[in-house]
């Protein structure tokens, strides 16, 4: 894997899973989570190649139920991930590209019912490692987008 030139980050940024068909989405820097994770539901497992895939959809945009899409990728693990109320849970494990300002890079996800916490999409630090320097105090440094511009990002 090619090593990306680090950038400054806040405790919330914008970014994108082209691979996902999520040109942008909202996520919550988080060093206290090992793997990243993102809000996906009706997710249902299949078999593809003789490997196992999933389907799941994703309401990208925060307090907004109108826009979903529809996602599949390939399955690279499950896992039992403590949850944010400190429940174990079993997640499947993906892996997608990340793209935050003019980099790509890959990186794990899980999938998780998070509908009822703010993010749809929390940065673990495996993410991060090596990509970038976090500044806690600030938020959105690669971009500011506000939530009529974040839908037209949608409105194809």
């Amino acid at each position: 894997m090619k090593k990306v030139d680090k950038f400054l980050i806040g405790w919330e940024e914008w970014c994108g899973l082209p691979k996902l068909g999520l040109p942008i989405i909202k996520a919550k820097v988080d060093t206290g989570a090992r793997t990243s994770a993102i809000h996906a539901f009706d997710i249902m497992s299949f078999i593809k190649n003789k490997e196992v895939w999933v389907e799941f959809n994703i309401y990208p945009l925060q307090k907004n139920k109108t826009v979903v899409r529809h996602c599949q990728a390939k399955v690279i693990d499950k896992r039992y991930v403590m949850s944010s109320n400190g429940h174990k849970e079993s997640r499947y494990v993906i892996e997608t590209p990340l793209q935050m300002q003019d980099k790509i890079w890959p990186i794990q996800l899980t999938l998780s019912n998070r509908d009822p916490l703010a993010f749809r999409m929390l940065l673990g630090r495996q993410a991060l490692n090596g990509n970038v320097i976090i500044d806690p105090i600030k938020s959105m440094v690669t971009k500011k987008i506000t939530p009529k511009k974040a839908l037209e990002f949608y409105n194809d």
